[in-house]
């Protein structure tokens, strides 16, 4: 495919407005099920519980989060009961993130929503669609992260 052709498929733009979709179907469904979290919420207690004990800074790194915005989910998800800020030994102001008891529990109630809106979104996809798929773009993250200077 050459770079007019190219441009003209408006990849980008595909994948922005198939991200933006399933992010509004899915706060649709949270607020249907009345969960007390949000999608955005869920995605950074799902790092968390993937990978308990990390900085708020790697958590930004994961979830493609910036600072101010991690920092308010984590607050908020702490005064909810679902995450514990532990201050690191050796710096004041940088905190390791655990979760709680409760945190999984609201994980779990959530998971089984979250996993339907995933089966709805590639139904009729077949598996090996699915795996092509994700192997280009993940060949499209990879090419993207070499350039991507985000600080964390």
């Amino acid at each position: 495919m050459d770079n007019k052709d190219l441009l003209k498929s408006r990849i980008g733009m595909k994948l922005v407005r198939v991200g933006k979709m399933v992010r509004a179907i899915a706060i649709q469904k949270f607020s249907k099920a009345n969960f007390p979290i949000t999608p955005e919420q869920f995605t950074v207690l799902t790092a968390i519980i993937d990978h308990d004990g990390l900085y708020q800074r790697q958590i930004s790194a994961l979830t493609l989060k910036d600072r101010p915005n991690i920092t308010r989910i984590i607050n908020i998800l702490e005064k909810m009961g679902y995450v514990t800020k532990t201050p690191d030994v050796n710096k004041r102001k940088i905190y390791k993130i655990n979760i709680t008891e409760k945190g999984r529990e609201i994980y779990n109630l959530v998971l089984p929503t979250v996993a339907e809106h995933w089966q709805n979104t590639v139904k009729e996809v077949s598996d090996e669609e699915l795996t092509s798929c994700l192997r280009v773009l993940n060949k499209i993250k990879s090419n993207l992260e070499e350039k991507l200077n985000m600080q964390i």
